[in-house]
């Protein structure tokens, strides 16, 4: 029988993988330009396969009309480790700037069976992750997936907490049906198993240190805020939204003038808070979303990171403040839990205390001094996150779910680059 014709919805680039490498298709439902924190962790991950020699098929919903994917149908050398399967997609309702994807179970197998996967990768659980999972499945191949976003959580900043019990269900059936759960801590691996959640691991995040870096600092930048030498600067980078509890943030703020009455506030991000915090606070500076070399020299040039957010799963703002040289105020969990120390490189307020969120931030208000002093730690801590390392592991993940399930599709991992 013949297989049936391709959908209009996909367009396909056809590129042959390497040999002695993994073909791994990942599926996201976000990727730059996009700006977000799955989507620029993807992106590092999707180069590091790359960089180990891994035929990657990033398989992701079309962005704006006429876009074209990387990657081409004759596997050229400049290509024939990556390319791209663009989906049609949809805004997401309250997102306009991110698009879901759309997808077809249909369309999935029969491009699975054109070109087979070693291992389907599943960084998000919408629509798209849906339709991955199941045409996976159907061709039985290794499926892995991460936890990336706290849809649970979010719920009830947006007046639907009473879906908060069905999405939970919705995302525990996902991530069961694949044979592991990647999360980028130990606490949420606890959190999960102990919500009934099956096969779930531990792979860290990592840093560009490179991009991120202290030498982007900028006295003209700074004087563009109106920020003298000695005035410090409290930098908050994400989503203008509810989810965030930017109530903390501004409570921060106002606690810490009360020590440093010359201390600026810059936001960088954009979102549906925004015109409520312009009129809360009309000597901050609201940045708007900002990008690559930009973003880290806003980064670079600010003095103290303040991230009051109660609703990461990891909170990737927390490693590029540290790896920009700004010490962090954050609650104890996600990746201020991993990456901050009490005194040395920020503060870690217990989760949900918010008078010693308040505290912390007029402590660190008071020492001016300290915080170039815990900078230099912070840095030196972000250092130790080696995108490198972490694609390693995943490699070792995604070889043992073969080798677990008796797949024995090229079975060979690359060796690493000299």
């Amino acid at each position: 029988m013949k297989p049936p014709a391709a959908p209009p919805e996909i367009e396909v680039d056809e590129a042959p993988p390497l040999r002695r490498s993994l073909r791994i298709a990942l599926v996201t439902e976000t990727y730059p330009p996009e700006v977000n924190g799955v989507a620029r962790t993807v992106a590092c991950v999707v180069e590091g396969l790359r960089a180990r020699n891994h035929a990657v098929q990033l398989l992701r919903p079309r962005q704006q009309r006429g876009e074209k994917g990387e990657g081409n149908p004759h596997g050229t050398a400049a290509d024939e480790r990556f390319h791209e399967v663009l989906m049609r997609g949809l805004p997401i309702p309250r997102y306009p700037h991110l698009r879901m994807g759309v997808a077809s179970k249909r369309s999935l197998v029969q491009l699975w069976t054109l070109r087979r996967p070693d291992i389907v990768h599943i960084a998000t659980e919408g629509p798209l992750g849906w339709s991955a999972l199941q045409a996976a499945s159907y061709l039985k191949l290794p499926i892995c997936s991460d936890f990336r976003t706290n849809f649970h959580a979010y719920s009830k900043h947006y007046g639907i907490g009473w879906l908060n019990k069905p999405i939970m269900v919705y995302l525990r059936k996902f991530h069961n049906k694949t044979q592991c759960t990647m999360v980028p801590d130990a606490a949420l691996r606890d959190e999960l198993q102990g919500l009934g959640f099956a096969g779930v691991r531990v792979l860290a995040r990592g840093v560009d240190t490179q991009l991120f870096d202290p030498a982007r600092r900028s006295a003209a930048l700074r004087e563009s805020w109106g920020a003298a030498a000695q005035d410090p600067v409290v930098l908050h980078v994400g989503r203008l939204a509810p989810e965030k509890n930017l109530v903390t943030l501004v409570e921060a703020f106002e606690s810490l003038r009360q020590a440093q009455p010359r201390a600026r506030l810059v936001l960088v991000g954009d979102g549906p808070a925004r015109a409520e915090l312009q009129a809360r606070l009309p000597d901050a500076v609201f940045a708007g979303m900002r990008h690559g070399e930009e973003l880290a020299s806003f980064y670079a040039s600010g003095d103290l990171f303040v991230f009051p957010s109660l609703t990461e799963t990891y909170g990737n703002v927390t490693a590029e403040a540290l790896a920009s040289g700004l010490p962090v105020l954050a609650y104890d969990y996600a990746a201020a839990g991993q990456l901050v120390d009490n005194g040395v490189n920020g503060w870690r307020a217990p989760f949900g205390n918010a008078p010693e969120f308040l505290r912390l931030a007029r402590l660190l208000g008071g020492d001016f001094g300290g915080l170039r002093a815990m900078g230099a730690a912070a840095r030196a801590r972000a250092e130790q996150l080696s995108w490198a390392g972490i694609v390693g592991n995943l490699e070792g993940i995604y070889a043992g779910l073969i080798d677990a399930q008796g797949f024995s599709a090229r079975p060979h991992i690359a060796a690493q680059p000299a």
